[in-house]
């Protein structure tokens, strides 16, 4: 299977974009200092990953990386799982955010469907900071603590997670329309000292009080000690029923705080804890170090993303999404964030776009769905809005179908740069990414990212061109996890990811890599449930289902729709004499939706006798979607291997009328 290539770019930078381009400037310094002379970004790209220690010393080196203790090498063992990345080094992630920036100019830009557009100085961002890093110090904060958040993408998170930060506490947050089933299989896991939370939300015009799942939360992390609301959904909440709760208003008021002190910590001492889900077990708590996290933002934001001092850089997020964690790692340039917190389609699609007119937005970021439904709907933003600071337009979550390429240039702008992107929770960057050094083609992405050694292996394990294969990293990044909570012998990390291809990391992608080394993206190759580029594993999905009392097993899958959206199939079993009517799908559906959250509700829920399984018990999720996507069944499972074997008839009859 092999695409087939457009010659002709729909976009190419011009000479005058490409002399600005801060990576233009890193490679000349690259020349100067370091004696390496590439001639284009592929000798770049492979350089970066044929001399690793020399590529990431070299970003230390050129973005100033500031340690209180030296390392002693750049990676002391190269090995995955396990590599150790500039050992001896202390530093503090935090620090290199608020650093050296221009106290009036704006850090932040942010609204929602509760408030108005606001803006947040570099310097009120600081002390905003300075008073809650206080504030979590006074209760006994301390180096390696857990702080989490359950805050929607506002202001405050931003706040909170740089506070924790700089003392060295280790952050997670869950956006607020994850279900208290979600937030606690979670959050128990690395046992938080402090929770910071809203009282409820507002998304589509409608709102939702939060406080009976902060009760929930509180009755079930026996691990908190403080509870910290921020009121967003009405200005004094009724928090009676919380135990030991204080108000956010009293954490920010010091109008003069103590000076920040950033707690000097390992290069890679937890950072944050991001999640993502198997198809068994709890979801995977997943540790970022300090160290790791900043090399792979600081390339990202200055060399991939081309961000300068007066650009205005948005993606549309939730704290629940790494892109949350991207976006913040934007303020290590000297670029603004703007931050967005409801739903883009309400009260119609013009949201975002009109985001963009009033906040002079330069990126707009957000996912193949969110374009391909702008297309689907008629907009023509051109036309409705001043978009004349848009420098470019970046995709994620999904593949974008050449189709949602054609109309960025045909209706948003026709010499914007677009920017499809792919990477994952798991290293919390895009390995597969923007360059605004190279033309765009439809349907690829731009570039492999400097220091992924990103391939594309056949079955036998062999890195193929031109081919569909399995998207894996050959060698390490900073940036993969320290670790995952709850593993004390990392076998679970192992199994997550080196089983495949053992000392290759296996991401659960197919990918192609084109001879021109840009990258195709074909969805996931494993059974992870990927929406809106949130991913959880099928257990979340079906023990929320099982909680239905009609349902007696369950099968769900992620198939691409015929415009490159994913569509989210759930096959059910039903007790003898139930029906699968509306008002049981409905009741299905609104429990995935408590239980797990909104994205992760089914587009389609079929009645099927049986699910298919092994001899050994297990759900043939990657057969059944590799069935429903074309694939004949004797190539998409071992049929031998089967309990059941014709439970198969269902899906192949189904594949044929999707």
């Amino acid at each position: 299977m092999s695409a087939r290539h457009d010659p002709a770019p729909v976009w190419e930078p011009t000479p005058e974009r490409q002399q600005r381009a801060a990576l233009s400037a890193y490679m000349a310094w690259l020349a100067e200092h370091r004696g390496v002379r590439c001639a284009d970004y592929e000798e770049l790209w492979r350089w970066s990953v044929n001399e690793l220690e020399d590529f990431w010393s070299s970003i230390w080196e050129y973005f100033s990386v500031r340690s209180s203790a030296p390392y002693s090498s750049v990676l002391a063992e190269e090995r995955m799982p396990g590599a150790q990345w500039f050992p001896g080094a202390r530093l503090n992630y935090a620090e290199h955010i608020l650093r050296g920036q221009a106290t009036d100019e704006p850090a932040i830009l942010h609204a929602s469907e509760l408030r108005e557009l606001q803006t947040l100085t570099w310097g009120e961002l600081e002390r905003q900071v300075a008073a809650v890093a206080a504030q979590l110090r006074a209760h006994d904060v301390r180096a390696g603590d857990r702080v989490v958040a359950y805050l929607p993408n506002i202001s405050e998170a931003v706040v909170a997670f740089l506070a924790s930060a700089s003392l060295g506490a280790v952050w997670s947050s869950c956006s607020p329309d994850f279900g208290a089933r979600s937030v606690i299989d979670r959050f128990a896991q690395i046992e938080p000292k402090v929770l910071i939370a809203v009282d409820g939300y507002r998304y589509g015009g409608r709102d939702f009080d939060r406080l009976k799942v902060l009760s929930t939360l509180q009755e079930a992390i026996p691990s908190l000690a403080h509870t910290v609301i921020v009121p967003y959904l009405r200005p004094d909440p009724d928090t009676s029923e919380l135990v030991g709760v204080r108000r956010w208003e009293d954490w920010v008021a010091a109008p003069d705080p103590p000076p920040l002190a950033f707690e000097q910590v390992p290069f890679d001492h937890p950072l944050w804890v991001l999640y993502s889900s198997g198809t068994t077990g709890l979801p995977k708590a997943i540790v970022h170090g300090h160290g790791g996290i900043l090399l792979e933002q600081l390339k990202k934001g200055h060399l991939h993303l081309d961000l300068h001092a007066g650009d205005r850089m948005f993606w549309f997020t939730t704290t629940g999404w790494m892109m949350w964690n991207f976006l913040v790692g934007c303020l290590l340039t000297e670029a603004s964030i703007v931050l967005f917190d409801g739903n883009p389609g309400h009260p119609d699609l013009n949201v975002l776009w009109e985001l963009a007119e009033r906040t002079r937005m330069t990126c707009l970021g957000t996912s193949a769905g969110f374009l391909t439904t702008s297309m689907k709907a008629g907009l023509h933003p051109a036309g409705a809005h001043d978009l004349s600071a848009l420098q470019a337009v970046g995709s994620t979550g999904s593949p974008l179908p050449p189709e949602g390429f054609e109309w960025v240039y045909e209706h948003v702008k026709s010499d914007v740069w677009l920017f499809s992107t792919s990477g994952g929770t798991d290293v919390c960057t895009a390995f597969v990414a923007g360059c605004p050094l190279l033309p765009v083609y439809v349907g690829e992405l731009q570039c492999r990212a400097l220091g992924a050694a990103v391939a594309a292996f056949n079955e036998q394990g062999e890195a193929v061109i031109g081919e569909v294969g399995e998207l894996v990293i050959t060698r390490p990044m900073p940036s993969m996890p320290v670790y995952f909570y709850g593993d004390p012998d990392g076998s679970r990390y192992r199994e997550s990811y080196f089983e495949m291809f053992p000392g290759v990391w296996r991401h659960g992608d197919w990918i192609e890599i084109t001879p021109r080394g840009s990258a195709i993206i074909y969805g996931r190759s494993d059974s992870t449930i990927n929406r809106q580029g949130v991913r959880m594993g099928t257990s979340e999905i079906y023990r929320a289902a099982a909680a239905v009392p009609e349902v007696i097993d369950a099968l769900v899958v992620d198939v691409p729709g015929g415009d490159g959206e994913l569509v989210m199939h759930l096959f059910v079993v039903l007790r003898e004499g139930t029906d699968l009517d509306d008002e049981l799908v409905a009741r299905i559906r609104r429990r995935i939706r408590e239980d797990c959250s909104p994205r992760h509700v089914p587009n389609h829920v079929h009645r099927v006798d049986e699910v298919p399984r092994t001899l050994s018990g297990k759900v043939l999720e990657v057969p059944v979607k590799r069935i429903l996507m074309g694939t004949p069944v004797q190539r998409a499972a071992s049929v031998g291997s089967l309990a059941n074997p014709a439970s198969l008839d269902y899906f192949v009859e189904l594949a044929s009328t999707l």
